[in-house]
């Protein structure tokens, strides 16, 4: 698959959050072999302030390798993550962020600022904009649907 394969998996679940009226973020986790092995959408309203699609995709991964290290695996995100979400990949030991939109409210990989430019023991690469338009189409749509 291709990254925008992945990325248009991680949109399909941005748009079940939006149907369930959770904010529109959807994310995928793939294995080093290319196989998605954790998807996750925004669950805060349904659960708590806990469950975004990043944390739901890695708990997802973890669970279906059976272990918390995820080293080799990278994520695929339609929004960039927060703070919380950034130091959960990194301590997942997830190698790569792929990711659609920017968040310039909280976005810790460069919207805000980039926690993996901190210096920290291991470095995660951190791609933006992948299908960066549908991704912000699907968030605008949603919040205009909103007000």
């Amino acid at each position: 698959m291709e990254r925008e394969e992945y990325m248009r998996e991680a949109l399909c679940l941005a748009r079940e959050a939006a149907l369930s009226g959770e904010t529109p973020v959807g994310a995928v986790v793939v294995d080093p072999g290319g196989i998605i092995i954790g998807r996750g959408r925004n669950r805060t309203e349904e659960r708590d302030a806990t469950c975004h699609a990043e944390l739901e995709a890695i708990r997802d991964a973890s669970k279906s390798l059976g272990a918390w290290r995820l080293t080799g695996c990278s994520l695929f995100v339609t929004m960039e993550p927060c703070p919380m979400c950034a130091g959960a990949v990194y301590n997942s030991r997830i190698d790569a962020i792929y990711f659609g939109a920017r968040d310039s409210r909280a976005g810790a990989c460069g919207g805000v600022f980039n926690l993996f430019m901190e210096p920290l023991d291991r470095k995660v690469k951190i791609y933006g904009g992948i299908l960066e338009d549908e991704c912000r189409e699907v968030l605008r749509e949603f919040f205009d649907g909103k007000r």
